[in-house]
């Protein structure tokens, strides 16, 4: 490539970056089951290529926690299990761990914002045993990963879950099966080799010793693929990496399930970013 070439790319991709912040919705914040008015960074309003996007939903019936009149587009709902302390450790081992330019808070995207979804190329959502997408949300879900984007779930556990899970996932995609992912995959080592994975448990290990939220329900590692081979959604079923973000700097939260949960973060992405 010539330096003319190399100058018409660049040029080129800062029209495509520029583009894609003035379509992005503004930074937000809600409140949070577990945390309300966290501290923002200095640098929370700089405009960066990666942004931690986490999925709004609403829930199931009788799930969950519900304050401040229950409606989840306001906060105070499943989706906010560990928001946004997860999101802002998280965003930090990013920092740390990669060479890409992330942004130091989170982004909470909601599928009824048209195609906002559209602008955040790897999605996130914790406690997906407890969602109950629209019809509506359901076929934007679709839409957004056929045309490239990604979507990691987190921190669901038993069958009772799964099949609530299920319910909307089936939605989004009725003819495609959800497999384990196996473990030559190029998700499990786009960064880091990844071959040896174990339980992931939230913060409740800290006084229980116990990795599981249920019994006889060890980790599973699975994932929809699309018809060229990439994974479009990854499940981390029966783990609970949000956990192991938020309590990363806990002393009492074992080092390596963080040094774990934060790996598969970092692979999934640097994968969604490149497949």
């Amino acid at each position: 490539m010539n330096t003319r070439q190399a100058l018409c790319g660049f040029g080129l991709g800062m029209i495509a970056l520029t583009a894609l912040y003035a379509f992005q919705r503004p930074f937000r914040e809600y409140p949070g089951i577990e945390y309300n008015n966290f501290p923002k960074p200095p640098d929370y309003r700089e405009k960066t290529e990666w942004a931690f996007a986490r999925l709004m939903y609403p829930q199931a019936g009788g799930f969950g926690f519900r304050r401040g009149g229950g409606d989840w587009r306001e906060g105070y709902s499943m989706w906010t299990q560990d928001y946004p302390r997860a999101d802002r450790h998280f965003s930090e081992a990013m920092r740390r761990l990669t060479r890409i330019h992330v942004r130091s808070v989170e982004q909470p995207v909601n599928l009824d914002d048209g195609d906002d979804v559209d602008n955040w190329p790897w999605l996130y959502a914790v406690q997906v045993g407890q969602w109950r997408l629209s019809d509506s949300q359901a076929k934007q879900m679709r839409e957004y990963l056929l045309r490239g984007g990604f979507f990691m779930c987190d921190d669901f556990w038993g069958e009772d879950q799964w099949a609530n899970f299920m319910e909307s996932m089936h939605r989004v995609f009725p003819e495609r099966p959800v497999v384990d992912i196996p473990n030559g995959d190029p998700i499990l080592h786009s960064v880091y080799d990844l071959s040896d994975r174990y339980q992931v448990p939230g913060a409740r290990y800290i006084q229980t010793g116990v990795t599981e939220k249920c019994s006889g329900c060890p980790a599973r590692w699975r994932g929809i693929y699309d018809d060229r081979g990439r994974v479009m959604v990854a499940m981390t079923f029966q783990s609970d990496l949000g956990d192991s973000w938020e309590w990363a700097d806990d002393p009492g939260y074992d080092e390596k399930f963080s040094a774990l949960g934060i790996r598969i973060g970092v692979n999934y992405i640097v994968y969604a970013m490149t497949h």
